[in-house]
């Protein structure tokens, strides 16, 4: 990667998409495609869950391969074959779901699949490492395995290796999500740092105010076709205002005001109510590579929203686990409704109403493979009514499994389909199906609308608040700050593994929370 300042006017494109279609069974995902990518521009790509967006990363990353149309590269059509192939080309990906070997450690996944695979360069690698990391301004622990990491570390893993691997186009795929307002800004600053060194970016995301803030092209996709492009120069002509009321038009066929600017309704409490879920003095022990857990303390009571922010990697993914039972503590007591919770195994804690959605959908989450309708009972598998004798009750499963795909709105073509095959909302729609269907009075939700559209990102907050309406209790981990000021009753902040405040949601809540996250007073 070149140091000098390159011009996207001047250069041609690195990768032309010219018409490219793309079919699957029963679905047109990308109808007749162009697409444009310069050396120098952050090119947006927006699009609902559905939009076409994961195919065309699939086709360029070499997973996929177009049923009609042409990918050029540097002006020669050339059909890129497989990922080792993409990558020859110079383009790297970092997808929404991880692609990372968790048993494996940070050095062996960045050599994973390289040039370096068959003859190590330990020395080298920790001086590129180094180098990057220092421009990424994050820090990475070579030695540490991924299933150590937050999925937040583990995403600044996939960047890495992308930049290790000298990539020349690299596809950023909901690379924010796990990012506080801070953290965001950073990836912004580092992007523009890119392609000012002739880098190409593309960037998907579905906040609109990243795409006007960091973009400098943008492509809206609806329904497998490219619905309008913001060129550079009408982009710089406009204002952030104006350049997101030209998204929206675009993917909803009207203007708006920001959809994703939600005011927190007002909502009253009893003030007497005794709290439903008790957590007092958790404690995890702390590893070489994770923070652990020292004392952890809250209540939640009826109908309450409470908000748990910090920067991701400080122990929220061990809080969720700990409550859920996934994760052995060393101390402290966890009371759902007086009763102790703290010692019970993770499928006597969910009988008993407490209930995690994990914000790893597919690796934790959903068992891809299996169809839609075994997904929505991984956690009864062996129970009455669905299984008797050890025997599947195949009629009983569907029935039940069609009341719950009309409900809660999972588009799937069947029942049968593998799950893993429906777009990301859809497989946040079968996790809150399954949690949330009967007998739940607690629920904990890690980051709930990560990697989903603007659609399925509303959806999914008006559900959780209809559940708080009914009376559970509401535990909500995101390093979205928004939306926990659009959510949340009360606000804590984590950080090193400790709860460091909590702050009710009232006019001055952003201010409090924000330098409680950065360590000052609140």
């Amino acid at each position: 990667m070149t140091n000098v300042s390159i011009s996207p006017a001047a250069t041609p494109d690195i990768v032309v998409l010219d018409r490219v279609t793309k079919r699957f069974p029963g679905i047109v995902a990308n109808d007749s495609v162009d697409l444009a990518i310069r050396p120098g521009e952050v090119h947006v790509l927006l699009g609902e869950n559905g939009a076409g967006k994961s195919t065309l990363i699939g086709m360029l990353s070499g997973l996929q391969q177009p049923d009609e149309g042409r990918i050029l590269v540097d002006g020669t059509p050339t059909p890129i074959t497989s990922p080792r192939h993409a990558l020859s080309l110079g383009i790297g990906t970092v997808f929404q779901h991880m692609m990372l070997v968790p048993t494996l450690t940070v050095a062996e996944n960045l050599l994973l699949g390289g040039s370096w695979w068959q003859r190590p360069k330990t020395e080298e690698l920790e001086a590129r490492v180094t180098e990057i990391s220092r421009t990424l301004g994050i820090t990475i622990n070579l030695h540490a395995r991924i299933s150590e990491l937050s999925l937040g570390e583990q995403q600044q893993v996939e960047i890495l290796r992308a930049l290790v691997r000298n990539s020349r186009l690299l596809i950023l795929d909901e690379s924010t999500s796990m990012l506080t307002p801070k953290g965001i800004d950073e990836l912004g600053a580092l992007m523009r740092r890119l392609v000012e060194q002739g880098l190409a970016i593309v960037f998907i995301t579905h906040k609109l105010k990243e795409a006007a803030a960091f973009g400098d092209r943008i492509s809206v996709l609806k329904l497998g076709r490219k619905v309008g492009e913001i060129p550079p120069e009408r982009f710089r002509a406009l204002g952030e205002d104006e350049i997101i009321s030209e998204i929206v038009e675009l993917m909803f066929g009207k203007r708006k005001d920001d959809p994703e600017a939600e005011e927190k309704a007002p909502r009253v409490l009893p003030a007497s109510a005794a709290p439903l879920l008790e957590v007092r003095d958790i404690e995890v022990p702390a590893t070489a590579n994770t923070p652990g857990l020292s004392a952890i303390s809250f209540d939640i009571r009826p109908g309450e929203l409470l908000g748990i922010a910090g920067i991701d990697g400080n122990g929220q993914k061990q809080l969720a686990e700990a409550l859920a039972g996934q994760l052995p503590t060393s101390g402290g007591t966890i009371a759902l409704e007086g009763k102790r919770l703290d010692g019970l195994s993770v499928g006597e804690r969910r009988e008993s109403g407490l209930r995690y959605l994990t914000d790893d959908r597919l690796g934790e989450g959903t068992v891809g493979s299996f169809p839609v309708s075994i997904n929505f009972f991984l956690k009864q598998v062996g129970a009455a009514p669905f299984w008797r004798s050890g025997i599947e009750q195949r009629a009983e499963i569907d029935k039940r499994a069609g009341e719950l795909v009309r409900e809660y709105d999972v588009r799937t073509p069947s029942l049968k389909t593998p799950v893993g095959r429906l777009s990301g909302g859809n497989i946040q729609k079968v996790l809150l199906a399954r949690e949330l269907a009967e007998g739940a009075k607690a629920v904990i939700f890690n980051k709930p609308t990560y990697g989903l559209d603007l659609a399925n990102t509303l959806a999914t907050r008006q559900r959780i608040r209809e559940i708080a309406a009914r009376g559970l209790a509401v535990l909500l981990i995101s390093t979205d700050l928004e939306e926990l000021l659009s959510m949340c009753d009360r606000i804590a902040v984590i950080s090193s593994g400790r709860l460091v405040g909590t702050v009710e949601n009232t006019g001055d809540a952003r201010t409090r929370v924000g330098r409680l996250m950065i360590g000052l007073a609140a």
